[in-house]
């Protein structure tokens, strides 16, 4: 009986790691998703949707080439500010480059952008911390150069 039980422990171990895997594939198929959704957003020039995939709170964090911005209303109005048209917001494609696991629910992604407008093209570079709120990915920080 003893060796049973432990060959139920030792099976229930190794297969850990795979479950691991197939939760981390699960969770990188949901952040895709949420960058997928922005890039819809963006590219129907509905910078409201773009910024449901961004925690709804006082405490996100977006750096940008002009500094700090805290909370997702000031975000909101920065995005308004520099994109006031179609024009200006032009068509958004992104390059999802790292996916790393911090925590159980909190993600780092590294990516580029990149704005095809006719008013003369943008690109960069982002870094993203996502965290998994009321079971949906939510942007806590983004770091966009």
């Amino acid at each position: 009986m003893r060796f049973i039980l432990f060959l139920i422990m030792i099976a229930s171990f190794s297969a850990l790691p795979i479950q691991q895997a197939d939760a981390q594939q699960d969770d990188r198929r949901q952040i895709e998703g949420l960058m997928a959704a922005q890039t819809s957003a963006w590219n129907r020039g509905d910078i409201n949707a773009f910024m449901q995939t961004y925690w709804h709170s006082d405490s996100l964090l977006f750096i940008g080439k002009n500094g700090v911005t805290y909370g997702w209303q000031a975000t909101l109005d920065r995005y308004k500010k520099n994109y006031p048209d179609t024009a200006a917001m032009g068509k958004l494609d992104f390059k999802l480059l790292e996916f790393k696991p911090l925590a159980r629910d909190v993600y780092f992604v590294v990516g580029k952008w990149h704005l095809q407008r006719s008013i003369g093209d943008l690109q960069g570079h982002f870094s993203l911390t996502l965290r998994r709120i009321k079971g949906a990915w939510k942007i806590i920080a983004d770091h966009s150069s």
